[in-house]
């Protein structure tokens, strides 16, 4: 596995991205695209959170490491409308380009791997899991 730890570099390049790309911000402000753990959470919101981090076991210097990251969505709204909206947003948002790691770390492939839809009392509740093949890189 990389020394470096790939899973906050993900989550920092993950933000980046969302908090770059206009289709996002337009549908929620880059300054509730957070990393935080209280509720009620900013409406609407994208909360950077849960990550898991796994050896996919297929490099012998054990150099990469594949993270699951999860994608909180949370809007007050009678319908899920709105974070599907967020959720198709944030998906065109991490296709194509590869994430840009921080240094030593290099972007192999990122995909929104599922999204699940739920509903709250007053909310609406949208979960993205992201899956990002990460390798540790020689610094150039």
């Amino acid at each position: 596995m990389p020394s470096l730890d790939p899973a906050l570099a993900v989550q920092k390049a993950i933000r980046a991205r969302l908090t770059g790309v206009a289709a996002v911000t337009a549908l929620v402000s880059a300054a509730s695209i957070l990393d935080r753990n209280e509720r009620p959470a900013p409406d609407p919101s994208i909360i950077l959170g849960e990550d898991q981090v796994v050896d996919p076991g297929t490099s012998i210097a054990r150099d990469t490491a594949r993270v699951h990251s999860t994608i909180h969505i949370w809007k007050t709204e009678p319908s899920l409308v709105g974070v599907k909206t967020i959720a198709g947003a944030i998906w065109k948002a991490l296709k194509g380009s590869p994430l840009i790691l921080d240094a030593g770390l290099e972007c192999g492939d990122c995909r929104v791997v599922d999204t699940r839809f739920l509903r709250d009392r007053e909310t609406s509740h949208g979960i993205v899991r992201v899956e990002t093949l990460v390798r540790e890189v020689a610094d150039a």
